[in-house]
């Protein structure tokens, strides 16, 4: 197949998951055109069977804000007809979807069909989509779509409730390159993080509001005082400035590493102990899958998808968004038993496998020969 992958191209989770899969897709004979502003963080080798198109937005002085949708728009007509795309896999919901919707009624004047496939990641629909002024563009979106996929089965039931869908959502989840993702031997880089043999916690994320990084703060707070420690931060964002603070009000900014953005997140994973992830709301927990794999336990919030990855008790422990006195207790109680630890770390990486690319990305492609095979039909609707 000739596919268009229409992605944002930075380290959150929809960007990663479209790059990866386009990647896979690539290395199992598609051809893939990613179609963004700036080449996507993931996308770091090209094959012979990976495109990149990049859209550009000229700046006018009528507009105070660039329009990227209808750049991307065009650039989309443009890529489907000179490279004969057979189908466009758009992710996140807007601009995306919509642009693809557009483009694809432009297409068809010149007779050309191009199937939408939209997978929606989380946030387009739990934050984004419930905004009135853009909530009628997301549902028309979501049914206009040939196919439509959501990341859990938490997502696709918020979805339904939030929108009048008519479209059926099929779920595939999250996966994991294993051959990436795995425990690596970097005890160099250990004994300089941890040089007196201090345990170590990580969070991974992109520092919003919705990530509480503070509770991940607060809940590192409580581990400090009974077992030696120390937490990893990497990602930046818009939070970074208040966490330094809190870091600072608690007098734990020495015990506290901001590693900022990495490439290379599973060498860092590979030398920690336990994954925290507080967060508000997650489609998924692409992050937590990414620890799991090196074999780290998860102290995560209950919200969104989480529960379809983090098996309580098991793989770590779930507890209520905010309880910093349960997930602190939590932690404590794997990092004080060096045995426990060693059952979690293994039940983590278990599950992980169960999300191996291999077995997810075959998924993806039954899906893109259904939608092509129901084209006819959908056109004589």
């Amino acid at each position: 197949m000739n596919i268009g992958i229409v992605c944002y191209p930075t380290y959150g989770g929809s960007g990663v998951v479209a790059t990866e899969l386009g990647k896979a897709l690539a290395l199992r004979g598609h051809k893939v055109h990613f179609i963004t502003y700036k080449q996507p963080a993931r996308l770091d080798f090209f094959t012979g069977n990976t495109f990149y198109h990049e859209v550009y937005v000229s700046n006018y002085p009528l507009f105070d804000f660039p329009p990227y949708e209808t750049a991307l728009t065009s650039h989309l007509v443009d890529v489907v007809k000179f490279e004969k795309l057979d189908l466009l896999h758009v992710h996140y919901a807007i601009p995306h979807a919509s642009a693809a919707i557009l483009a694809k009624n432009i297409l068809a004047l010149d007779g050309i069909n191009i199937p939408v496939i939209t997978t929606l990641h989380g946030t387009d629909i739990t934050l984004v989509g419930k905004d009135p002024s853009f909530g009628p563009v997301v549902c028309y979106s979501i049914n206009m779509s040939d196919g439509v996929t959501t990341v859990s089965q938490s997502l696709k039931d918020d979805t339904i409730s939030n929108f009048k869908v008519s479209r059926h959502i099929e779920v595939i989840p999250n996966f994991i390159d294993l051959e990436r993702f795995s425990k690596k031997d970097h005890d160099h880089f250990k004994k300089a993080i941890a040089p007196n043999g201090e345990k170590l916690l990580v969070h991974t994320s992109n520092f919003r509001k919705v990530k509480r990084i503070d509770d991940a703060i607060k809940v590192f707070a409580e581990v400090y005082k009974k077992i030696p420690s120390k937490l990893l931060l990497v990602g930046d964002g818009p939070e970074r400035l208040n966490i330094e603070m809190l870091c600072r009000e608690l007098d734990l900014y020495h015990a506290v590493t901001f590693l900022g953005k990495q490439n290379q997140v599973q060498e860092i994973l590979s030398v920690c102990d336990l994954f925290l992830m507080p967060s508000e709301t997650e489609s998924f927990g692409l992050a937590a899958l990414e620890a799991m794999a090196c074999e780290l336990p998860v102290i995560s919030s209950n919200a969104g998808g989480i529960p379809e990855l983090n098996v309580d008790g098991e793989t770590g422990f779930l507890c209520n968004v905010g309880d910093v006195a349960t997930m602190a207790e939590k932690a404590i109680y794997l990092l004080e038993d060096e045995i426990r630890l060693a059952q979690f770390k293994e039940n983590a990486k278990k599950r992980a496998e169960l999300f191996d690319i291999n077995q997810i990305v075959p998924l993806y492609e039954k899906f893109y020969e259904k939608v092509l095979a129901n084209q006819p039909k959908a056109i004589s609707q």
